[in-house]
């Protein structure tokens, strides 16, 4: 001990100390850099004016860590559709997820709730941007939701007032068994990743939605 109370750490201690310190900071992808597609492809979206900031989708300041986790350009979007559709919780995304996923609704979702309900979606209830690894396991990659390039649709709410609900609509009534296959099957041709139910037990409750840049080019849907 020397004065003052204060321990002497030894050499074992403090490498040890700087090995975990260095392990915690591992779980972020501290020493990681960021791809250089993804800030491309949010230029990319923005030049093409595809997104243009609006009451109801405004842009941020760029986020930044902690890690890899950020987006350059993040937008805050409070309703889709020019207002039509609005969102259960504010998401903050990146400029193409904004703009692929107004997409889908319009092309989509709108149509085949049309055809199953004859009434529109006006509100979304869904995830977006959170900086953890996937499926939040510890060790595993950095999920899309952490450079806002993912969505989680956990449900809909129709013009009518009636919910459909991923985790109990995909097992219940035959129109609502009927509309989510067809909003999850169609996203597969609008979205590099799908999963929900029946993929594994963390996405039984939500279609999870990204735009990975693979290699290959290929989607993976499931």
């Amino acid at each position: 001990m020397t004065n003052g109370g204060l321990y002497r750490v030894g050499p074992f201690v403090a490498v040890a100390g700087l090995l975990a310190l260095l392990a915690g900071c591992g779980r972020f992808g501290v020493f990681e850099e960021r791809e250089p597609w993804r800030a491309e492809a949010e230029l990319q979206c923005l030049r093409s004016g595809a997104v243009k900031p609006s009451p109801v989708i405004q842009q941020l300041s760029a986020i930044n860590g902690p890690g890899t986790c950020g987006i350059d350009h993040p937008f805050r979007v409070m309703a889709y559709a020019g207002g039509a559709v609005s969102v259960k919780q504010k998401l903050t995304l990146g400029c193409p997820m904004v703009s692929r996923a107004d997409r889908w609704l319009e092309e989509v979702v709108q149509p085949a709730a049309q055809n199953n309900y004859g009434s529109s979606v006006v509100q979304i209830r869904s995830g977006s941007y959170s900086c953890r690894p996937r499926n939040n396991q510890r060790g595993a990659k950095m999920s899309e939701h952490g450079f806002g390039n993912a969505i989680d649709i956990a449900g809909f709410t129709l013009e009518s007032g009636r919910k459909i609900s991923v985790l109990q609509g995909w097992n219940g009534s035959g129109d609502e068994r009927g509309f989510l296959r067809t909003v999850r099957e169609a996203a597969c041709e609008n979205f590099m990743t799908v999963l929900g139910p029946g993929s594994d037990a963390h996405h039984k409750d939500h279609i999870h939605l990204d735009l990975q840049n693979r290699r290959s080019g290929s989607h993976y849907c499931h």
